[in-house]
């Protein structure tokens, strides 16, 4: 089966099932960065951020009170 043939019979599916094999198929790919620099841009910027504004942060307290521990 080709990958055409795949992907229209994969979006004939309910949305339920589609979110399923999404999830699936996300599961099965190994776990990397994409960016050239492993996310070192993303990181820099969100640190400049916080510098500029501490209080748009939050404690690691915070964190674990927000997950319900």
């Amino acid at each position: 089966m080709k990958l055409e043939e795949v992907q229209r019979c994969a979006l004939d599916l309910p949305d339920s099932d589609r979110a399923a094999l999404a999830a699936e198929l996300l599961a099965s790919l190994p776990a990397v960065l994409m960016d050239q620099d492993d996310g070192i841009a993303e990181a820099m910027r969100r640190s400049k951020e916080l510098d500029a504004d501490p209080a748009m942060g939050c404690s690691w307290e915070e964190i674990k009170a927000s997950l319900g521990r």
